[in-house]
């Protein structure tokens, strides 16, 4: 099934993907430990609407590890882990996100895709519906995969800081933006 959508929200930790104004998939994330905000260096998570700009890491094992957007040949294991204590680890697969919003998360130094703002798998010992990231939203490795597989390029994501419950949020904002 392909993605029309997809909603984050910042205060249920939570992605929801949308298939023909319906939830298709819901998984727990991990946003900014920062809180959300859009400047460079703030090492948060940017709100607002923004595209798949690029789908990075299809056909390449679970857990493969990510530098710069570049496959390392490295699968997460333990033992990596212990030999690169410090490592933010980018597993799986990466969805690069654009800002739309000129002037709020797109340009100068509020530019989502600059900031390399991502959608990616992350370690297997990292929690989840917590926010520990460095300012992308982080997924289990097999939410990341079966998210990917789901959304094409282009694919509208949202992410906002609303308490209101994420499926009525996005069915709302779909209809306010539809042609």
């Amino acid at each position: 099934m392909r993605l029309d959508w997809i909603h984050i929200s910042i205060p249920h930790q939570r992605l929801t993907g949308f298939a023909n104004g319906e939830a298709a998939c819901v998984v727990d994330v991990s946003t900014a430990v920062n809180g959300v905000g859009e400047h460079e260096g703030s090492g948060c998570t940017p709100r607002g609407l923004h595209r798949v700009r690029a789908r990075i890491g299809e056909g390449l094992p679970v857990r493969s590890v990510f530098i710069g957007r570049r496959p390392t040949g490295e699968v997460w294991s333990e033992d990596l882990v212990r030999l690169h204590p410090r490592r933010d680890w980018i597993l799986t697969r990466i969805l690069w996100l654009c800002g739309e919003q000129v002037g709020f998360n797109r340009g100068g130094a509020v530019d989502s895709q600059r900031r390399f703002i991502y959608l990616h798998g992350t370690g297997d010992d990292q929690p989840m519906g917590q926010p520990l990231s460095h300012g992308c939203i982080r997924l289990r490795n097999d939410d990341m995969l079966a998210l990917f597989e789901q959304t094409p390029a282009g694919c509208p994501v949202y992410i906002d800081e609303t308490p209101t419950d994420p499926v009525d949020r996005l069915i709302e904002f779909t209809s306010e933006t539809q042609p």
